[in-house]
């Protein structure tokens, strides 16, 4: 008898906590790319992207053209200068593999710093909206399987992320 007693008094009580949870969910990716802040940092980091690869382009070129030389008169060359030859060929291409490395640290680095303010105001500007909408949980729209109910409120964090991101752009 106290087992089902227990048991309807923690079904209702489950039941009551249940009925008081909302759930929204939004478009991170949508918002994201809405923003001048978010089209900004990406052109930025595009840009720079951009530069690194021609600079790994030239590296590259050099690295043919000394193959190329080498080719055409290792017939002519000591053994020894062969080597020597060969051995600044592959010194070359050490530091084409290191600025390779370089430039995916550097875009990490900038990506980080491009983005974090930027996720750090949608994460506000979320906040805002599911406090004001009494909200419990917000879940990313593209990541649910499968959702029956909630509220989306992708427009209503648009409309404060685009006011929090104007004013962190007068900055």
């Amino acid at each position: 008898m106290k087992t089902l007693f227990f048991t309807i008094v923690f079904s209702l009580t489950f039941l009551s906590i249940n009925a008081q949870m909302k759930f929204a969910h939004v478009n991170s990716q949508a918002l994201l790319d809405s923003l001048p802040s978010y089209k900004k940092a990406e052109n930025d980091l595009k840009k720079f992207q951009d530069n690194g690869v021609a600079d790994l382009g030239l590296l590259e070129k050099q690295i043919n053209d000394a193959y190329i030389k080498l080719d055409a008169i290792k017939n002519d060359l000591t053994p020894t200068m062969l080597k020597i030859e060969q051995e600044k060929i592959m010194g070359m291409e050490q530091r084409y593999q290191q600025t390779q490395t370089l430039l995916q640290q550097q875009l990490q680095t900038l990506a980080n710093e491009f983005n974090q303010p930027i996720l750090d105001r949608l994460q506000k500007a979320v906040e805002i909206v599911a406090e004001r909408k009494k909200v419990n949980y917000v879940l990313e729209a593209s990541k649910v399987l499968y959702a029956k109910g909630g509220i989306d409120i992708t427009m209503e964090v648009k409309i404060e992320l685009l006011r929090l991101d104007a004013e962190a752009m007068k900055k």
